[in-house]
């Protein structure tokens, strides 16, 4: 089987970070860890992605701020010719921090809010301050002309705040709302069971996300939610049927499907394992030992998640399983076994049903 482009990679830059985020995949520290891929690693590695794709690099942690050599790993690769874009709790942005990201030629940074006010945003990051000190780095951003976005974790605590978090979005200019569904990884498996909501809420929030998307001015994204394709695809089946006008908004990427892991994204960590993606802990090698080039074309792992034939359960008998494809992070989290049915879709495949 021939390997998918890779169209983003994400680097965690470092798992250190200022805030105590309930969620943290990273299970971040207050200390840049000492096997942290130095400057000349990060160097190395971002020439080796351009030997063979040209993807959208995201610089993420932790928080990439707290590394005083991330603006000069940015400029590196936007000099490689590489899309580059940083994601942050915003909390770090200030003037000269915008001015330095715009000049080292970061094309979009992502900005963390996860409440519509301070009390919901301050308590799920863990300190007081957190949601001011975000919408403070995002008007720095906007001072240099630089677009962001923001990106909201969907727990129980903010489901019911999730059109005021997108009525905010729109206020402050953001291009874009990307909403994550929680998987239970890092500190996210702590609170799976006090914050993830349930299946049924799940649909809701997609069949909500779908809706919106229909008439809001900016892009409007569901992640580690692949089954937001299959409910994109029934509603304009629906549509279809009822001979409805197409709809406006932002149309459906047919180029795309649901779980990207493996296929077109992969994850690097601040020690170089090579992930399917942030969230999947099987790691499919390190970068420091064999070419990114080599891993993402030869990985045994990778070719796995690339075949959709090799699904059990629902996911295997499913019509969407092309478009879709489950959550295979949740999927390992929750049954130990990446390959099988996404555990929070609720849908019953024709074939079963």
């Amino acid at each position: 089987m021939q390997s998918n482009i890779l169209r983003m990679l994400f680097w965690e830059t470092t798992t250190a970070c200022n805030l105590k985020c309930r969620h943290c995949r990273a299970t971040a520290t207050e200390n840049r860890p000492h096997e942290e891929l130095t400057l000349d690693h990060g160097k190395k590695l971002l020439q080796s992605v351009t030997s063979f794709a040209r993807p959208v690099i995201v610089l993420s942690g932790g928080e990439p701020l707290v590394r005083p050599d991330i603006f000069e790993i940015a400029s590196f690769g936007s000099d490689l010719g590489l899309r580059m874009v940083l994601a942050t709790n915003g909390t770090a942005l200030n003037s000269d921090a915008a001015k330095r990201l715009k000049a080292a030629g970061i094309q979009r940074v992502s900005v963390s809010i996860d409440g519509a006010e301070s009390a919901s945003h301050d308590d799920f990051r863990g300190v007081p301050g957190a949601f001011d000190d975000a919408l403070s780095g995002i008007e720095c951003l906007k001072s240099v002309e630089m677009p962001f976005q923001i990106n909201t974790s969907v727990t129980r605590t903010n489901l019911h705040q999730l059109q005021q978090i997108l009525n905010l979005a729109l206020i402050l200019g953001a291009s874009a709302l990307h909403l994550f569904l929680l998987v239970p990884t890092g500190c996210g498996k702590e609170i799976a069971e006090s914050e993830m909501i349930s299946p049924e809420e799940y649909e809701q929030v997609l069949n909500w996300v779908y809706d919106s998307a229909q008439t809001t001015p900016i892009n409007l994204k569901a992640t580690c939610a692949p089954h937001y394709f299959r409910i994109a695809s029934q509603n304009r089946a629906e549509r279809r049927e009822q001979r409805a006008e197409k709809p406006i908004g932002h149309p459906f990427a047919a180029e795309t499907k649901g779980c990207l892991a493996g296929s077109s994204v992969c994850f690097i960590s601040y020690k170089g394992d090579i992930y399917p993606c942030g969230y999947f802990p099987l790691s499919a090698g390190n970068a420091l030992e064999n070419p990114l080039k080599e891993i993402w074309e030869g990985s045994e792992l990778f070719k796995e998640l690339r075949d959709p034939s090799l699904l059990t359960g629902k996911c295997g008998a499913c019509e969407f399983v092309n478009v879709c494809g489950g959550c295979r992070a949740r999927a390992y989290a929750m049954t130990g076994d990446y390959l099988s049915q996404e555990p929070f879709c609720n849908h019953v495949p024709r074939k079963i049903s």
